[in-house]
């Protein structure tokens, strides 16, 4: 069985901590893992193959942390240059493997408690796929979610899909032992998908194959963005689910949360004698029944109540418990200003490595840069700015113009403007420097790239 894996979305309801260079699905969240690697962890045993669908910009953010799992297992990816929904990802997945090959479709941002129950429920799944249906899994409600859609069912039929209800539809979904949350996760062979995608979206079908058909498929597959434009954005759900009569629901107990807002990322942490989030860097007097996410910094809190307070390097957000649904109309005010808030974190992953901004101020910018061993930067040059290298551990090979030279633990080298130049490590172990950018423009596009191992252009 093959677990396809959904990386899609931006996670807006989870910002600051969530940016487009960074979705909620990569976010180190529980100190140490993401909700993607959890993901990946938590099918290991249960899938023989990883198919992992994502953004082309989050390609190295994946393939790293799937890296860092140490898994000796079969995984591959294929690349989108832009979201069209999960009807269209699942389709371009399916088109890649054999007909016959039962999947397990998973969004890549839940929490799923209960392994037991999960695998019990997923065995169900499997063998009501072997008799040609699509499988969903509906999850017993504990409580009168809004955020949520709903399955109406009667043993492993579905007799009805529902859209997020108002409070007293969820309250009455809540009373009734018919009613299920739509978990977004499926299981059926890859064929029986496709042919009712055939059936009854058409025009989803016929421009996702042209796409997959088209597609570069080389190291992973990579669809190009004039077929992805092509293909019409839908759900699964609507273009699918809603209308086939080859469906089947799985009843599952397993306790689930989708963490689609800071609500439900507080309803799962530790919390101490006040019912605050627990952690080191918080003060609380007087305070209760607040969520707190620091950026190891001091919190203190005084005679305040149900609070969402998150803190960042370049962000703070605090609003009531119960309002953070509404986070997303604030990335939307912050996108009619052209705030680099919404796509870029201080902490920014390249295919090498990543590189952190220190600080930035007219004039100059302060970096520090990680280069995993065996990789290296473009060959390049810039405009606008010069750059100062100092090394603070590894080693690094600089070529400038046409010289190149070891950089050791607490050497320096400087970068003329105008100068072709590039960095490596030819090491085994991580190189570190830091970077000191100098000069009256310091974005990240005043770059020309004359050669690249990544097949990147100018940007």
């Amino acid at each position: 069985m093959t677990n396809i894996i959904l990386c899609g979305g931006n996670g807006t309801r989870l910002w600051p901590l969530s940016r487009s260079n960074m979705p909620k699905q990569f976010v180190d969240l529980f100190g140490g893992r993401s909700l993607f690697q959890k993901t990946v962890e938590r099918n290991k045993l249960l899938c023989d193959k990883s198919l992992i669908v994502t953004n082309q910009e989050h390609y190295f953010i994946a393939q790293d942390q799937y890296e860092g799992l140490k898994l000796n297992r079969s995984v591959s990816y294929l690349l989108e240059p832009i979201g069209r929904n999960t009807a269209p990802a699942i389709a371009l997945a399916c088109f890649s493997l054999d007909p016959e090959e039962t999947v397990l479709v998973t969004p890549s941002d839940h929490i799923i408690s209960d392994q037991a129950l999960y695998e019990s429920a997923l065995k169900q799944a499997k063998e009501l796929a072997q008799s040609d249906v699509l499988v969903t899994f509906g999850i017993q409600p504990t409580s009168p979610e809004t955020g949520y859609g709903y399955i109406e069912s009667e043993g492993n039929t579905v007799k009805a899909f529902y859209e997020k209800p108002d409070v007293e539809t969820a309250k009455k979904y809540l009373l009734s032992e018919t009613f299920l949350w739509n978990s977004g996760m499926f299981c059926f062979k890859a064929g029986n998908y496709l042919k009712q995608l055939k059936i009854y979206a058409p025009k989803i079908y016929e421009a996702s194959l042209a796409a997959y058909a088209g597609a570069l498929k080389k190291d992973v597959i990579r669809v190009s963005l004039e077929s992805m434009e092509a293909i019409p954005s839908d759900s699964i759900d609507y273009a699918v689910m809603e209308k086939s009569s080859l469906v089947a629901v799985v009843r599952s107990e397993f306790e689930w949360n989708d963490l689609g807002s800071f609500d439900s990322l507080d309803a799962i942490e530790k919390k101490d004698e006040n019912l605050n989030t627990q952690d080191e860097y918080l003060l609380s007097i007087n305070a209760k029944n607040n969520y707190v996410s620091t950026n190891k910094r001091l919190i203190a809190l005084l005679d305040v109540d149900d609070l969402i307070v998150v803190d960042t390097e370049d962000a703070l957000l605090i609003t009531k418990k119960g309002s953070s649904q509404q986070i997303k109309s604030i990335v939307e005010k912050l996108k009619k200003k052209n705030s680099p808030l919404i796509d870029n974190s201080p902490k920014v992953h390249r295919p090498w490595g990543n590189y952190h901004i220190l600080e930035e101020t007219e004039g100059y910018k302060l970096k520090t840069l990680v280069v995993k061993p065996g990789k290296r930067l473009s060959l390049q040059k810039h405009f606008h700015r010069s750059e100062h290298w100092t090394v603070l551990s590894g080693t690094a090979t600089v070529t400038i113009d046409e010289k190149s030279f070891l950089v050791r633990p607490n050497e320096s080298t400087y970068i003329p403007m105008g100068s072709k130049h590039r960095l490596a490590n030819e090491g085994k172990i991580d190189l570190t420097i830091i970077e000191a950018q100098v000069g009256e423009y310091t974005g990240e596009d005043d770059i020309v790239r004359f050669d690249d191992d990544f097949d990147r252009g100018e940007k």
